[in-house]
């Protein structure tokens, strides 16, 4: 477990008084039942932006605080708890890119404005239903981007892309060359397919920035499964022990006990590898994309794990969209397979050192 300052744990625990108070999974369902095509709260997003979340990753002098990718996993960590929606994690992804590429005019453009929560902004990298950096066509002449985005996550209302085409990282502001088509996910949250035809795009960097930020946002979306997790652990935790079956708590069956005990280590084994994964970041360590495939992989089985054991240790009622189990269960595979699933993120470990 990561050792956190007297900030961060203010951070933590101001961001976890605020997801129970504002934005519990009664929220979120008020949002999925309204349909609305941005997929999360404007108003929790507004309060986001109020708080500073928005700036988490930005540096000070563009009015961010410049917490670190740690301080930012703390929050989302608190905010998957309850399945919150918002595009944080996304723009937090995307404003990284902007604080690490060349154009000094794109950061005092845009980065004040993210930091104040004005502004949604996303990566669209990939180009199929699977996660494949090393298959981009997106490509860029002469000032002009023209390529297609599958299942980009904030799709919907971004106002500011960066893109991965041929050659690197660019960036992409407002509508003009911009089309967007709504994907209907098992999460209900916000995915888009995304076309760029004739867009402005301004160079951020080279493939080494679309490698490294897709490292970061790979990170920051291992925080909120880990949330994710220990919450689904919790819910099922307390149903164990109240529930009554022959007369006794389910928790006094040995078998249910065992099971139980897997999870908590398997848990404790995640947030090891996610918030090592946070701490490389912060730290610059030449490891990051070896610390990053490794939470992930051990985010995406665990989080596999622990949300089908929702599911089935609450017996029948874990089967309704009444009960909170099946909420957990589709944001889980969606999260599973963004950014490289299990699968992935252990070939490319394997891979990196050597194999």
């Amino acid at each position: 477990m990561a050792a956190l300052n007297e900030e961060q744990t203010m951070l933590r625990d101001m961001a976890r008084e605020w997801a129970d108070n504002e934005a519990p999974v009664t929220a979120f369902r008020k949002v999925r039942n309204a349909g609305a095509i941005e997929g999360f709260d404007r108003a929790a997003w507004g309060e986001m932006g109020q708080m500073g979340w928005g700036g988490i990753v930005v540096p000070e002098e563009f009015g961010g605080s410049a917490f670190g990718y740690l301080s930012l996993g703390l929050v989302l960590e608190q905010l998957g708890r309850n399945l919150t929606a918002s595009p944080l994690a996304s723009t937090a992804a995307a404003a990284s890119a902007i604080a690490l590429g060349g154009s000094n005019a794109a950061k005092a453009d845009w980065l004040p404005k993210i930091a104040a929560g004005e502004v949604i902004a996303t990566l669209a990298i990939d180009e199929g239903p699977n996660h494949d950096p090393s298959k981009i066509a997106a490509s860029v002449s002469g000032g002009v981007l023209t390529g297609t985005k599958e299942f980009v996550a904030e799709g919907d209302t971004a106002q500011v892309f960066v893109v991965a085409a041929v050659g690197g990282l660019y960036l992409v502001t407002g509508d003009e060359g911009v089309t967007r088509s709504t994907r209907r996910m098992a999460d209900s949250r916000s995915h888009a397919q995304v076309r760029f035809d004739g867009a402005k795009a301004e160079k951020l960097g080279g493939p080494e920035l679309t490698a490294k930020v897709v490292d970061l946002a790979t990170a920051a979306l291992s925080a909120e499964m880990l949330g994710m997790a220990e919450q689904a652990f919790a819910v099922t935790n307390d149903y164990l022990k109240t529930r009554v079956q022959f007369g006794q708590a389910l928790s006094t069956f040995q078998a249910l006990q065992h099971r139980m005990a897997k999870m908590f280590t398997e848990l404790e084994l995640m947030r090891s590898a996610v918030e090592g994964a946070l701490e490389a970041i912060d730290a610059g360590r030449s490891d990051v994309d070896q610390a990053v495939s490794l939470a992930k992989a051990i985010a995406s089985d665990t989080l596999h794990l622990v949300s089908r054991e929702m599911v089935q240790l609450h017996g029948g009622i874990g089967m309704t969209d009444e009960h909170d189990a099946g909420l957990y269960l589709k944001r889980a595979y969606v999260l599973e397979t963004m950014w490289g699933n299990a699968a992935f993120h252990r070939e490319r470990f394997a891979r990196l050192n050597g194999y």
